[in-house]
């Protein structure tokens, strides 16, 4: 295999810029709602649209970024969901031209613990009311951008592959590569992609070259394409598509630009890669790891489960303390919802792969969708395989 053959649109993927710079320039005051400005200004917005698709776009994001309930209840619009996502997919879908039409989605503003107190559900919810108007849209990709915890990131995962759109994810990273919830791309991805996600990647405010040391250490992992979603602040638009180039050989095919990417820097980046083809993937990706938000437990040919830990008042202290253990995996008993929480608000603490045991399918499920990151399932339980088997793939676990 030398493509991601599984990714249903042609590599490279070009992308526009920024909604919010781009609109800004056209004339979008400060302080108002993005989403409704670009809904009641549709001669502005096809103009942002047209010219980043004459610089050579394949794909157009609409401006949909913050139409969510929580987003939009800022502005007393919190009951403009459905309508303000359907108009601004249709009228970028008129602009298109035949072009692929995406929906932005942005962070959701809630932090499950141990960074803040919402409940996932919560979070869940919220994307799964944007993705529903979406998909009633007509969307043809859902673009999850500039997310800044694996919280979000799974939640809006979720909630997009109950409708079977491709999904392509990117977290919004500083000059460390690393989220404010303190995530890297590696444990990200390593998550994301075995829940489904279609494509995995960056947003970024530097120069795209100090990137590329990252997306080279993830490319062997790297079972879906890989994204870059840099702005440039005040990159000439050829040093801008030269650094996306060099992303581009590190790996990266799905390329475009936020904040003040201009049609003058897509223009560059598709001169820049006029006649190339994208890197060739591994042929069997390292992908067998445990994950957590800020690391990736990769796994030896034999797991060793620790004693069963339980989720008392004690599970913090029993999960530091086997970094002085001979086991390879933390194994913790799942017995309740309650359970699955505790383990979830600790998950920060482990230096090794977790494990989960639960008899009940409804307990194991909870513990799966509160944990943010990859478990292994212990099958050593009263669940039958065929039963396991769903949930795993739902969740990217890994049954031992």
């Amino acid at each position: 295999m030398d493509d991601f053959s599984a990714f249903p649109y042609a590599l490279p993927m070009l992308l526009d810029g920024g909604a919010v710079t781009n609109l800004t320039r056209a004339g979008m005051p400060a302080g108002v709602c993005m989403e409704q400005w670009a809904a009641e200004n549709p001669e502005v917005l096809k103009a942002v649209q047209t010219r980043f698709l004459q610089a050579g776009s394949t794909a157009l994001l609409a401006p949909t970024f913050g139409a969510n309930r929580a987003c939009l209840r800022e502005y007393g619009l919190e009951e403009a969901v459905e309508p303000l996502n359907q108009t601004l997919i249709a009228r970028t879908r008129e602009n298109a031209g035949g072009a692929l039409v995406g929906a932005l989605l942005g962070p959701s503003g809630l932090f499950v613990p141990p960074d803040g107190e919402a409940d996932f559900d919560d979070v869940y919810e919220l994307y799964r009311e944007q993705v529903r108007a979406l998909e009633r849209a007509g969307a043809d990709y859902i673009f999850m951008s500039s997310l800044t915890c694996l919280s979000d990131m799974r939640a809006a995962v979720l909630a997009a592959r109950t409708n079977d759109l491709p999904v392509l994810v990117t977290m919004n990273v500083d000059e460390s590569g690393r989220t404010v919830t303190g995530a890297e791309l590696l444990p990200v991805l390593l998550t994301l992609q075995a829940m489904g996600a279609d494509a995995v990647g960056l947003n970024f405010p530097c120069a795209p070259e100090k990137m590329a040391g990252i997306f080279e250490d993830v490319f062997p992992h790297a079972g879906v394409p890989l994204v870059a979603r840099p702005g440039n602040r005040t990159i000439p638009p050829a040093a801008w598509a030269g650094g996306m180039e060099r992303l581009f050989c590190a790996g990266v095919s799905v390329l475009g630009g936020c904040l003040d990417t201009s049609p003058a820097h897509i223009a560059a980046l598709k001169a820049a890669l006029q006649g190339k083809t994208p890197r060739p993937v591994a042929q069997d990706p390292d992908c067998e790891a445990a994950t957590i938000e800020t690391e990736a437990f990769f796994l030896g040919d034999d797991v060793t489960y620790s004693r069963p830990l339980f989720c008392t008042s004690q599970l913090p202290d029993d999960l530091i303390a086997l970094d002085d253990s001979p086991a390879s995996a933390a194994l913790v008993e799942i017995a309740s919802v309650g359970d699955a929480q505790v383990l979830a608000a600790c998950a920060h603490l482990t230096r090794m792969p977790v494990a989960v045991h639960a008899d009940s399918l409804p307990v194991l499920e909870a513990a799966l969708r509160y944990y943010q990151g990859r478990l292994l399932i212990d099958t050593h339980c009263a669940l039958d395989e065929d039963v396991l088997l769903p949930l795993a793939k739902k969740y990217g676990a890994i049954l031992y």
